[in-house]
């Protein structure tokens, strides 16, 4: 799997979406925001986690108005 700033992934054991901010072989420095607005970073090893794909909220509240 091949990864690059600003993908979105998580840890194939769940949790919360991470963003990736640098990739340096088979470890990936990530983002992400805590409950109470904290910024976390770590670097984890890229076999822990899977690309998630996010859907674009314009395109679905375009879907919802074709329907109507």
């Amino acid at each position: 799997m091949e990864l690059k700033a600003g993908d979105v992934v998580m840890l194939k054991s769940g949790g919360q979406p991470l963003t990736v901010a640098e990739v340096k072989q088979d470890e990936v420095l990530c983002l992400w925001m805590g409950m109470e607005g904290d910024l976390f970073r770590e670097t984890l090893p890229l076999a822990v986690l899977d690309r998630v794909e996010i859907e674009d909220e314009e395109e679905e509240d375009d879907e919802d108005e074709d329907e109507e």
